[in-house]
């Protein structure tokens, strides 16, 4: 017996070794632009031709399909098909996206059309990266139900933004400072994503694995990835509308959105803002930037289990989000040109960004039936892509109305981008709020309890 629960450990922690490498290669490809937003405050120096406007459309592009009813319909196919076969058609879709943008950036044809054809791309990327996102929690929450799933689910995040780190460390160095006036040719911008293509075939493999893996589970427990077994327990459409009219499930995704708004697409434009700020040379932002990602290492884990031991999930996600307002508190009032003020509020950033997702996520399973998860996480992830897909386009026109060379318009469009971060801050705080006092009035949910305690 002591074997066989060794034996059932080491699968699930091999299970969880193949899914992660997916999330942290989508991670890469999706920030490999990162800490070169700067680049696009300069269209003229770049054989590409885009500017920041261009650059944030791009980005906002990652949301659209997830927005307009993807994510929704491809949340019901994974409550129906399973995360197999689901998972499967979206991590190719990922990494499909994903050559299409490659081929676009590379493609030397005008601006405008390497521009939509790139949308287009990373339109397909997006879905891809959120549905496999999706397929990957809910694989989590299955594999390692009754276990520590928190911290598993920390760790998967903590591993996966490892990919946004190194997207952020290694991006400038592919595409080398030029001297001033010279001209980033189109092979030049493009190989980051060379880089993250590599890394998105490589997890692509890696799913395939994990699908020998989960098959190999469901036969040997009698169990199957598709919930829907009998006619009680089949998936209905009006399901979604049952998810939707759980008051805990939409504080969750509000929170959801308005936090992750504040932190993922800050970090689209992040150089953009630190570089004006703190008179920062652009490789001291990428590095500095990188702490987010990387203190999630060492943070994420930890939260997850302190959550699965002490629970009190919905006070960490106020004190998380807390934290992210002191932060963009800091960058954005800060006294100029004092690069110490930028490390600390870029460091409180990182703590936060890692407390709340390790209470928020496994509380979802807390709320909703377990054959509606991948509906719930789909609606969630829906939710949280409307914001994504406009606070970076309202950035990016904020960036635009300045003038490249001039400092001081940086310094104003850094601080007016602030004040949409700082916005969203506070709309989490709320929301976390509400989410707390619900918790106490319904203590059944077991949303502040400990897992093992939680019902």
């Amino acid at each position: 017996m002591t074997g066989e629960r060794k034996l059932s450990a080491v699968s699930c922690w091999a299970a969880l070794a193949c899914l992660v490498v997916p999330m942290f290669a989508s991670y890469f490809f999706d920030d490999m632009f990162s800490s070169l937003s700067q680049l696009f405050r300069n269209p003229e120096l770049l054989e590409l031709g885009w500017n920041s406007a261009d650059y944030g459309f791009y980005a906002g592009g990652y949301s659209f399909l997830c927005v307009w009813g993807g994510l929704i319909v491809c949340g019901m196919l994974l409550d129906k098909w399973g995360v197999r076969v689901t998972g499967s058609i979206f991590v190719g879709l990922m990494t499909g996206g994903a050559a299409i943008v490659t081929v676009a950036i590379t493609s030397g044809l005008a601006p405008h059309t390497s521009l939509m054809i790139a949308y287009v791309g990373c339109m397909l990327f997006g879905l891809g990266s959120e549905i496999a996102g999706v397929a990957v929690t809910r694989s989590i929450a299955k594999w390692f139900k009754g276990r520590n799933m928190a911290f598993a689910m920390g760790l998967q995040l903590a591993i996966a933004r490892l990919g946004t780190a190194l997207a952020l460390l290694l991006s400038p160095l592919l595409v080398a400072a030029k001297a001033p006036g010279e001209v980033y040719t189109l092979a030049e911008t493009a190989r980051p994503a060379f880089a993250g293509l590599v890394l998105l075939l490589a997890g692509t493999v890696l799913w395939a694995v994990f699908v020998a893996m989960d098959a190999r589970f469901d036969a040997m427990t009698g169990s199957t990835d598709r919930k829907a077994r009998s006619e009680e327990d089949e998936f209905k459409f009006s399901d979604i509308f049952k998810v939707l009219a759980n008051r805990q499930f939409i504080m969750s995704a509000l929170l959801c959105v308005f936090f992750y708004c504040s932190i993922i697409s800050f970090k689209k434009f992040a150089t953009s803002i630190l570089i004006p700020r703190f008179d920062l040379p652009a490789e001291t932002a990428s590095l500095m930037v990188s702490l987010i990602p990387f203190s999630t290492v060492i943070f994420a884990p930890l939260f997850g289990s302190m959550v699965d031991k002490v629970g009190r999930g919905t006070r960490w996600m106020i004190a998380g989000s807390v934290l992210v307002l002191i932060a963009h508190l800091l960058i954005a009032f800060a006294p100029a040109g004092i690069m110490a003020f930028g490390y600390a509020g870029i460091a409180i950033l990182g703590i936060g960004y890692s407390l709340v997702p390790a209470a928020l996520w496994p509380s979802v399973s807390k709320i909703v039936p377990e054959k509606n998860l991948g509906t719930a996480y789909s609606l969630i992830y829906w939710i949280q892509n409307m914001g994504m897909l406009i606070v970076p386009i309202i950035v990016g026109f904020i960036f635009k109305k300045g003038t490249a060379g001039d400092a001081g318009s940086g310094r104003v469009a850094a601080l007016h981008s602030e004040y949409v971060f700082l916005t969203l801050c506070v709309l989490a705080i709320i929301v976390s709020v509400l989410l707390a006092r619900s918790s106490d009035r319904h203590p059944e949910l077991g949303l502040d309890k400990p897992s093992g305690e939680a019902s």
